[in-house]
């Protein structure tokens, strides 16, 4: 039987903490990514983000992603390796010392945004996220990109690796993630989300390279917790993946 983890990212915004909007999408998730001071997030949202997460029994993991909040990091910033290594450091310590308080251990951290992007086709970069998460623990599983060289630099760094699909968003040929400046970027309707990702989980992502199709496994799907309707969403897939017999299971460090 196949198994597969379903994560959402979350701690993002702080009204659909408080709204419940962020804790009906638990229901049907195995784990999460929050977001922890970078592209969004401070030790409150943190904080009553995990608190969450640990009443439905969800495996946690930081999201670190450009310090840029203006632009919810989603915009390439020209920084340094050194500058996005201390910033993924900064971010993940931050993370961790808020999850020991609530009791959470930390699983797995997946960058977010525009730093998630660059890393999956620049070396440099996915080196910088993997040094800084070093600097604060390598018993972590790295999140990246299915088919995308960042997973072999965060190998080659001693990382457990999660290679990641999107249930919610669409792909251009080469496997990357589409532009969100591209209207048809998101997949909004729970139905199509779901038997994306149950194709996800059954058959893998394609990927055209060097003029031959390759098909790579993914085991985590992730869901935005940020777009309209993400609850009805997350349920949908939860549904049609059991439903088909797949076996939803978090992350395991």
């Amino acid at each position: 039987m196949k198994s597969i983890d379903l994560n959402c990212d979350m701690g993002e915004l702080p009204e659909y903490i408080a709204d419940g909007t962020q804790e009906s999408l638990m229901p049907s998730l195995t784990s999460i990514n929050v977001a922890c001071g970078g592209h969004a997030g401070d030790e409150r949202t943190m904080r009553a983000t995990i608190q969450q997460a640990l009443r439905w029994k969800l495996a946690v993991g930081a999201h670190p992603g450009y310090p840029d909040p203006l632009n919810f990091g989603r915009v390439e910033l020209e920084l340094s390796t050194e500058a996005i290594v201390d910033s993924v450091f900064e971010q993940v310590r931050s993370f961790a010392k808020v999850a020991a308080a609530c009791g959470a251990r930390v699983t797995h951290v997946k960058p977010h945004g525009a730093l998630y992007n660059q890393a999956a086709r620049n070396f440099a970069t996915a080196e910088a996220i993997a040094i800084g998460v070093a600097r604060w623990s390598r018993d972590v599983v790295l999140v990246g990109l299915a088919g995308s060289p960042m997973l072999e630099v965060f190998r080659e760094l001693g990382f457990r690796v999660a290679a990641e699909g999107f249930a919610d968003r669409r792909y251009e040929p080469d496997g990357t993630l589409r532009s969100r400046k591209f209207p048809d970027a998101l997949i909004r309707d729970p139905t199509e989300a779901g038997q994306q990702a149950l194709l996800i989980a059954n058959r893998g992502i394609a990927v055209a390279c060097n003029g031959k199709e390759l098909v790579v496994n993914a085991e985590t799907i992730c869901i935005h917790g940020d777009t309209a309707g993400a609850s009805e969403i997350a349920a949908a897939v939860a549904r049609i993946l059991r439903q088909s017999g797949v076996t939803l299971r978090a992350l395991a460090p």
